[in-house]
């Protein structure tokens, strides 16, 4: 077929009028959708995700054919797979007659480097598209950050709330006279607060399927296969974004950073995975929300604050990631170097916080921005984590994770590794946030109010240990003025005696075989160091024991 076009569609591309099809003829080009090990497997997703990804896949293949496209759908276990995109898309010119490729820019670096050398390859024009599924295009970002000593995600949301008009009132100004109501958002959940419950969705013929794929082509693969249930059609994921509207969002401002053991959800809205896929509409979920707002259904501290991390942090991190990379994912402010602890993925240690976190996450495929932020990314940032690992693991395990959103969120936000570059402090913080934000002191056997001692709390001797160690390069941070002025007033013995807590309880990270891995391991990227480890059961009950 001559004079027509192979546009390539990846995974989290799902949507119709992206830019590789804006121009699509559909009796004339083909478009190619392909499950390939390699895109599966550069880390080793988690269960769920892959099954999400590859039924949501398949069921826009459906309605790519309703819309009148011609497409080819490529299964993972489909004779002559060859296994990569570049693969596929060479297969599929050698039985098609195209004058052009057309993609959509992936989110990730190491496809778009990869991308940029399939015209010499494949000895065709190719042409990449910018994704502007996006509310800033990547001109625009790099312009706002120019000449910017910081980069700061409160004065690039408002100059976007500007752009899109949202929340503002008829001057121009933000609603309620704050741009940012982040302060009343921080409440603790009540013991006698209700937790609405959200719609079951259930499996079709096409997700069964993809679900007994799954189980036996990823059985290594970390996480729980089952119950499922994810949105993986458009009008799913639009059913849990108007119940997440009416019946959550009038309470998420007030609770987005409270925890509750036994509770994964509370009133977050659980859609960045149909977001970052393409089901759903990004500007169009600001908009409903702020309708939300003026219908008087739900308040503005919630209503901003849910625009805020898709208008704000969303974009702005994106931005971040394509200004910075590649030598972003390189620095490592702090000197951090310290293996990845086997209780990231065994869920195995007595600190109920982290317990709670990973098992979740392992259930789920999913934990809110606190829960990832404050447990598990804080500690791996008072402990001294190495980056590249922290990073691998989030990269694995949770459902809406893609490079773009993942490493600037691990790397600035969680860790400091790039050393102020995305965020103004370290996030650094003893058990006394995490006892103050949910009830998970409760029921661990450590005493958030010990520092020192058998049963203290280890994010308390660790904190004022990561502060210690890193003064040469924190001591002049000035929203870190206050906790190094407490630390200067500890007495020599009392700092001693942290010192030598916080030592035991590294120590205790360390009682894992070094020449071992877990065996669900984070694979990491080919732009990254590889590793081949695999942690001995013994090993981490020995580890699960001391701490």
């Amino acid at each position: 077929m001559t004079g027509s076009t192979l546009r390539l569609l990846l995974g989290d591309q799902l949507t119709p009028a992206i830019s590789s099809l804006r121009d699509c003829e559909p009796g004339k080009d083909t478009v190619l959708l392909a499950e390939v090990m390699a895109e599966a497997t550069y880390v080793r997703h988690h269960k769920k995700k892959i099954a999400f990804l590859f039924s949501a896949m398949r069921h826009f293949a459906d309605e790519l054919r309703q819309a009148g496209h011609r497409v080819v759908y490529v299964r993972l276990e489909e004779s002559g797979n060859t296994g990569s995109l570049f693969g596929e898309v060479a297969r599929q010119l050698g039985s098609l007659q195209v004058d052009r490729v057309v993609i959509t820019e992936p989110g990730e670096w190491r496809l778009r480097e990869d991308m940029a050398e399939w015209q010499t390859r494949l000895a065709l024009p190719v042409e990449i598209r910018e994704d502007d599924r996006f509310l800033c295009r990547h001109a625009d970002f790099r312009a706002w950050a120019e000449g910017r000593k910081e980069l700061r995600m409160e004065f690039f949301y408002r100059d976007m709330r500007r752009r899109y008009g949202l929340l503002l009132d008829a001057a121009g100004d933000p609603e309620g006279g704050r741009w940012n109501f982040d302060s009343d958002n921080r409440h603790p959940l009540d013991a006698d607060t209700t937790i609405p419950p959200r719609p079951a969705l259930p499996c079709d013929d096409t997700t069964r399927e993809v679900l007994e794929l799954v189980d036996r082509v990823f059985a290594g693969h970390f996480g729980d296969l089952e119950p499922f249930d994810f949105a993986v059609t458009r009008h799913d994921a639009e059913t849990l974004a108007r119940w997440f509207l009416r019946h959550a969002l009038p309470r998420f401002g007030d609770y987005q950073d409270a925890m509750r053991q036994g509770e994964p959800y509370l009133f977050h809205s659980l859609l960045s995975p149909y977001i970052n896929c393409g089901l759903l509409d990004p500007l169009r979920l600001c908009r409903d929300a702020e309708a939300e707002w003026r219908a008087g259904r739900a308040p503005l501290n919630a209503v901003e604050g849910f625009i805020r991390q898709i208008l704000g942090w969303r974009e702005y991190i994106r931005g971040v990631y394509w200004l910075e990379m590649p030598r972003y994912a390189d620095t490592n402010a702090l000197a951090a170097h310290r293996p990845l602890p086997w209780f990231y993925w065994s869920g195995e240690t007595a600190m109920n916080c982290i317990a709670q976190v990973v098992g979740e996450t392992r259930r789920n495929a999913y934990a809110h921005h606190i829960q990832r932020l404050m447990v598990t990314g804080n500690f791996a940032l008072l402990a001294g984590i190495a980056p590249a690992e922290v990073e691998a693991w989030y990269l694995a395990v949770y459902a809406d994770a893609y490079d773009w959103v993942e490493l600037p969120n691990t790397h600035g936000m969680a860790l400091f590794a790039d050393g102020g570059r995305l965020a103004s402090k370290p996030y650094a913080a003893s058990g006394k946030y995490i006892h103050r934000m949910s009830d998970y002191c409760d029921h661990c056997r450590y005493d958030v109010k010990q520092t020192v001692g058998s049963t203290a709390c280890p994010f308390n001797a660790l904190y004022w240990d990561f502060l210690a160690r890193n003064e040469s390069r924190l001591g002049r941070n000035p929203r870190l003025a206050m906790p190094y002025r407490n630390l200067a007033r500890m007495p020599p013995d009392q700092r001693r005696a942290i010192a030598e807590q916080a030592a035991q309880t590294l120590a205790a990270l360390d009682q894992t075989d070094s020449t071992a891995w877990p065996s669900e391991p984070a694979l990491q990227g080919p732009d990254r160091k590889k590793r081949g480890r695999k942690v001995s059961s013994r090993a981490a009950q020995r580890q699960a024991k001391l701490l």
